[in-house]
């Protein structure tokens, strides 16, 4: 098992080290910032002139658009992932690409120029895939920074405008990846990073991932992504019914167990809470359960909590504070 030293977290030599863990992360807001910047006019420009019949979404984050439009959007909404188009649609709907020159991509931009659809595309000015898109029914969102999340973020904005979204207050949105930027920052120590407490707690833990909203856990599959690669370690996002076989299965604390000798198999869980303020009825139930389970099975459980703002600066505030914890584990496991 890897060594987990929380010495590495205060470093500075190991920090500037891993610069290029953290400076990414830390440059989000700046992205989102640049990339609504510069998609301001393609954004004014966007008017409603009849409701679509459907939306379908290519690209990276399109399932990020669909769990932010799914609890609201009044029209069907698919994330396709296959070459072309579905074969019903056309003039009617609405086609969002979402960066990168893919054959998915290209072959969708490509097919809704042919059928007439109305096209939102968030691509490079003079890319493949914006030449592939020209068309007089289509929107390009200029991008620059080729950071998908952020190109998601201000196409939901354009979705907005089309009467097919929630509002997206661009600004704010970078403000608060900001702020989780601050606090996370290398420069604040362990007793008030609440990233770097993140990773203290999972140090030796096999992460379990919950979230209980649409955007939570979608957050929750983002983050067990990145703690994965991260540690190298087996680390599951599921659902509460999923995830609490696995907690009751773990047993009691041996008090005269020797922690020096525990091995990658005989890591305990270590749950991992989501909250985004936006739990139904149903959420509740299941957040307390898994809190009560792991409270008996002596599972340590951290949160990732924020709950202010709209939809999508709750889901990419959350996201951050899991990415940057996971980067933390990574520089103090000695893997970055």
């Amino acid at each position: 098992m890897d060594d987990f030293e929380d010495a590495r977290l205060e470093d500075p030599d190991v920090l500037s080290a891993a610069d290029h863990l953290l400076r990414p992360l830390a440059e989000t807001g700046a992205r989102v910032r640049r990339e609504s910047m510069m998609a301001e006019g393609p954004l004014a420009a966007i008017a409603v002139e009849e409701r679509a019949r459907a939306i379908i979404t290519f690209g990276p984050e399109a399932r990020l658009l669909r769990a932010v439009l799914e609890p609201t959007c009044p029209v069907p909404l698919v994330a396709w992932p296959r070459l072309g188009l579905p074969g019903w649609v056309g003039p009617l709907d609405v086609v969002v690409v979402l960066g990168g020159g893919d054959k998915a991509s290209l072959a969708g931009a490509f097919e809704a120029v042919r059928r007439g659809c109305r096209l939102l595309v968030a691509a490079e000015e003079g890319s493949l895939l914006a030449r592939e898109a020209g068309s007089s029914a289509t929107t390009l969102l200029p991008t620059a920074t080729g950071d998908p999340l952020a190109a998601a973020i201000v196409a939901l904005a354009g979705l907005h405008k089309l009467g097919l979204g929630p509002a997206i207050d661009l600004r704010q949105v970078a403000d608060a990846m900001d702020q989780v930027a601050a606090e996370s920052s290398a420069l604040v120590d362990i007793a008030q990073n609440p990233a770097k407490a993140v990773a203290l707690e999972l140090a030796a833990a096999a992460p379990l991932v919950w979230g209980g909203s649409i955007l939570a856990a979608r957050a929750s599959r983002r983050i067990a992504e990145a703690l994965r690669a991260a540690t190298g370690r087996v680390v599951l996002s599921a659902d509460a019914g999923a995830l609490e076989p696995l907690v009751a299965g773990v047993r009691p604390r041996d008090p005269f167990a020797d922690p020096f000798e525990e091995s990658v198999t005989s890591l305990r869980p270590g749950l991992v809470m989501i909250d985004d303020g936006r739990d139904d009825e149903q959420a509740v139930e299941e957040r307390q359960r898994l809190r009560a389970l792991a409270f008996t099975q002596e599972v340590m459980v951290s949160n990732l909590v924020h709950t202010e703002g709209d939809p999508v600066e709750r889901y990419v505030t959350v996201l951050l504070k899991g990415l940057f914890a996971a980067a933390y584990l990574q520089i103090g496991l000695g893997r970055a």
